[in-house]
């Protein structure tokens, strides 16, 4: 059954005050809609569109790759200088 036009105005109007009162709310509905839209896609068997890995994943993942280089360079350092100190020993004596 189609809407009037007095019911598509007030509808949208509706709309217009949720938008302005609760941006929240919209970004949580947005959310909810997508993810509404790929599980009827799943289950009609069409692929999913390809999502973008968030912000944050990406900030930890560099932080991680910073981390264990600053842990192997150490290592590397820590290992030439005790391999030069025992290269010293021996030919001290």
């Amino acid at each position: 059954m189609a809407w009037s036009q007095d019911e598509e105005r007030m509808l949208a109007q509706i709309e217009q005050h949720l938008v302005d009162d609760d941006p929240r709310l919209v970004a949580r509905l947005e959310s909810f809609n997508e993810r509404v839209r790929r599980s009827e896609a799943k289950s009609k068997g069409q692929p999913a569109p390809k999502s973008r890995p968030r912000r944050s994943t990406v900030i930890i993942l560099i932080s991680w790759l910073l981390i264990a280089t600053l842990v192997a360079t150490l290592l590397i350092m820590v290992l030439r200088n005790e391999a030069a100190a025992a290269l010293a020993l021996t030919a001290a004596f």
